[in-house]
């Protein structure tokens, strides 16, 4: 059933109010919001057939009335207006991400936590590669003594991993360089599947000690390609919650606050043709979002890759306001990858 203008308008007015005020929202109220030019008798059928719709709920018998989950998807999709960011906002934004282009991950975790900041609830980022898999594309080994070296990889999406290895044999720093190229000519752009068959090919290329540390450095590399496969996901700000009367109960939100830091890779993503996607309530597949609100959006970060970045919230969150914030952050973040498409090296500290 279609609803009519003026249930429209009212129910505009009960999810704005509680937007604001965590409170049921009372006949008297929504007159005086409306500037009287609606009788309070007429609200209150108004109010009553919205609740019998589904629209609306009313949490005991006096009170006033609520949102239902059905009313801020009307909302979300028919009337919420939309919100520009003020010069304010959008150079706030853009100060929190002038942030020093190093790794991929440090990046985008950086961002996680200056959205959540900004909007005071807890935000999730992650980095997703379009491509099947992820490869290794260039390796560097630092000796540490005869017995140990760091080995540096960095991959096909930017992400930079690097690990201690302590050596089996001795092995003379001097010819780490050879080690070194030989990666780089024979084990990047395959995956660890590839590496591991390439690994007897060149065994009689260098000495037994070089071999020795060149099948843990492509132990290692594998490993790390295949947890680089899956989604890297990094939460921030879950004590935000905390400030919010829905999870003033310790249980709820220490239930929320656990799938967060436990269950974060089954948090809702976009899909590949809509930049933006909001759940509302029990909309959200997991059990802990049930009660809760989820608004991600993606960005482009380049080489094959996209960032997702995601807001989880009450269900009475400041939809319009939420989903400015994560376009202007989702489009300052596409703009600084775009500028910074090919990610330098980390700088050496000076000396």
């Amino acid at each position: 059933m279609e609803l009519s203008g003026r249930k429209k308008q009212i129910l505009k007015v009960v999810i704005e109010d509680y937007i604001r005020s965590a409170e049921p929202v009372s006949s008297k109220a929504i007159a005086g919001a409306m500037g009287g030019s609606v009788s309070s008798a007429t609200i209150r059928n108004e109010l009553a057939d919205l609740v019998e719709m589904g629209y609306l709920e009313q949490p005991h018998t006096s009170a006033g009335r609520i949102p239902s989950p059905k009313g801020y998807r009307l909302y979300v999709n028919e009337l919420m207006e939309q919100q520009r960011l003020s010069l304010a906002e959008t150079e706030r934004i853009n100060q929190s991400l002038r942030v020093k282009m190093e790794e991929l991950d440090r990046v985008i975790s950086q961002a996680g936590k200056a959205v959540s900041s900004f909007v005071n609830y807890p935000a999730y980022v992650a980095a997703v590669s379009r491509k099947p898999a992820v490869t290794a594309r260039h390796f560097e080994l630092l000796p540490v003594d005869e017995k140990s070296c760091i080995v540096v990889m960095m991959m096909g999406d930017n992400r930079v991993k690097s690990q201690l290895l302590r050596l089996q044999l001795r092995v003379d720093p001097s010819q780490i360089p050879v080690l070194t190229g030989l990666l780089n000519r024979n084990f990047t752009g395959v995956d660890a599947d590839e590496m591991n068959r390439r690994l007897m090919d060149v065994s009689e290329q260098i000495t037994p000690q070089l071999f020795l540390l060149l099948s843990q450095t492509v132990a290692y590399a594998g490993d790390a390609l295949e947890e680089a496969g899956q989604r890297e996901i990094y939460t921030s700000g879950a004590n935000q919650l905390l400030k919010l009367p829905e999870f003033r109960d310790a249980d709820k939100a220490h239930e929320l606050m656990s799938f967060l830091a436990d269950s974060k890779e089954n948090l809702p993503m976009p899909d590949e043709s809509s930049p933006m996607k909001i759940l509302i309530g029990p909309e959200n597949v997991s059990r802990a979002l049930r009660d809760t609100s989820v608004v991600v959006a993606s960005y482009d970060i380049g080489d094959d890759m996209r960032g997702l970045i995601g807001v989880v919230g009450p269900t009475r969150m400041d939809y319009a306001a939420v989903a400015a914030r994560l376009t202007g952050f989702a489009d300052g973040l596409t703009r600084l990858f775009d500028k910074k498409h090919n990610l330098p090296p980390k700088e050496e500290p000076e000396t």
